[in-house]
């Protein structure tokens, strides 16, 4: 079929056949490299940066194939059409069938006489409309019916602005085939005027793009994919942040012995540290504290509130300063356990947790002790170890109104206590984990201070990997 065009436009030169080759020759190289790389990055892992990666390659191959063949069209030239291919019931012919995903079998065109009420179709565009061959083809009125409902008025539109204002037609829709699948179609053409400027017919090509399209969406949504991913690791890291600077401004900042007030008896060593999981993404509620009471007493803690995050490092913050406000008032740790408990509880976001919080009277070196389902101090004397016995009690927040026991223990002078939270042995929970710190006797007793036990401790258990964070607190009772 012989293009048309306005009366009042010139035809535009065809391009020298040289130009084009060189065209054809720019592309394939391009094509060549493109699909080269892509090769090279068919691995995505699950990662949604490679799948994004990958689609757009995919795409960039699909759009320069088509490009190629475009131009070997533009240099080939189209073949005019015959009878035959137009109408092959008229001479019982049946039209060769076009090469599978060749750039003809998914380009067809059509020619619509309003004068005649007559349509001629290439056979391309029975193919791309899954139509028998030797079916009529379609007229105006009739091509709505194989258009999708929701882009029928669109169709309808731009026939309509082509035929009485004379636009350019230049839009896609959805058609539906025989077979019941769907196949979107890009769709160019103009209105063809008779002598009198008045239009005698309209031609358009038809092209399908279902796979361009397909390429396309599949860019968009693993992009999409990807931001949502880049917006996720963004809000997590800015937790991750907020965790850990919540953390860090709440954990007592010493690292070396507690500095006592002037006048204060010097009689407790401590040292203290902070042991974080091995993901680095993972901050989770463990904390360990040491106070001055204004008694003159100490108040020795540990403990940990069960998950990760900066809701839990609030959690833990909000429980440490509770736990400090009450001690300071003289309230016995049995006492300091139920009030825990009672908060933890009733928080806007209820957990368990576990704690072990201790009263040390330098004047007559008693610790009293109470325990909310957590492992139980280590008491380090002349060499050996034990666990102190643990007085009653139960996971904070895990029964409500719960009553804590409380111990007693004498010190004597030169006694080691080593406070822990769980996860400080790796792999090791309960009476395992207190046995291989309890192994550590001989060590911890050769060393000259408190600071260099949590080292010991550290250079035992520090570098291995672990799942959650964990802290341990040493005091050690000088003479």
């Amino acid at each position: 079929m012989p293009p048309h065009v306005f009366a009042d436009r010139p035809a535009a030169q065809p391009p020298e056949p040289g130009s084009v080759d060189a065209l054809i020759s720019q592309t394939r190289r391009l094509l060549g490299d493109v699909d080269a790389v892509r090769r090279e990055a068919t691995s995505d892992d699950g990662d949604p940066e490679r799948r994004w990666q990958r689609a757009l390659y995919e795409l960039a191959v699909h759009q320069l194939t088509d490009l190629d063949k475009h131009l070997a069209q533009l240099r080939d030239g189209l073949p005019r059409p015959t009878v035959d291919s137009l109408v092959p019931e008229a001479r019982g012919a049946t039209p060769a069938e076009p090469q599978e995903d060749s750039l003809l079998s998914r380009v067809g065109s059509a020619e619509w006489n309003l004068l005649t009420d007559e349509a001629s179709w290439s056979g391309e565009l029975y193919e791309i409309l899954g139509r028998r061959q030797d079916a009529p083809p379609l007229t105006l009125d009739e091509l709505p019916s194989v258009v999708h409902a929701d882009d029928q008025a669109m169709l309808t539109r731009m026939v309509t602005d082509c035929l009485i204002e004379g636009k350019p037609i230049d839009g896609e829709f959805r058609v539906l085939r025989p077979d019941g699948t769907a196949r979107t179609v890009h769709m160019m053409g103009e209105p063809v005027l008779d002598a009198n400027g008045s239009t005698a017919s309209m031609w358009a090509v038809l092209r399908d793009v279902s796979e361009l399209r397909r390429t396309q969406r599949t860019v968009r949504e693993t992009h999409d994919t990807l931001q949502r991913r880049r917006h996720i690791e963004q809000i997590e890291q800015t937790e991750h942040r907020l965790a850990t600077e919540l953390q860090e401004a709440v954990l007592p900042p010493w690292g070396g012995s507690l500095r006592f007030s002037q006048g204060a008896p010097q009689d407790l060593d401590l040292a203290a540290r902070h042991l974080p999981s091995s993901a680095n993404e993972l901050v989770g509620g463990d904390w360990y504290d040491a106070l001055e009471l204004p008694d003159g007493q100490t108040l020795l803690s540990v403990g940990g509130l069960a998950g990760h995050g900066v809701t839990l490092t609030s959690g833990m913050a909000m429980l440490l300063g509770a736990l400090r406000g009450m001690a300071v008032t003289g309230t016995p740790p049995d006492q300091l356990m139920g009030w825990l408990n009672r908060l933890t509880d009733s928080a806007t976001q209820p957990t368990l947790g576990s704690a072990v919080c201790c009263r040390y009277d330098s004047r007559s070196r008693t610790l009293s002790w109470a325990q909310a389902g957590h492992p139980a101090p280590l008491l380090f004397r002349d060499g050996v170890g034990r666990a102190l016995t643990p007085p009653e009690g139960v996971l904070l927040g895990a029964t409500p109104g719960a009553t804590y026991g409380q111990a007693e223990e004498s010190l004597r002078a030169g006694d080691l206590l080593l406070l822990h939270t769980d996860g400080l042995v790796p792999h090791l929970t309960g009476a395992a984990a207190a046995n291989r710190l309890l192994d550590l006797a001989p060590r911890l007793a050769g060393a000259a201070t408190a600071q260099d036990c949590v080292r010991t401790v550290f250079e035992e258990f520090g570098a291995h990997e672990r799942a959650d964070d964990a802290c341990v607190l040493v005091a050690r009772i000088g003479s």
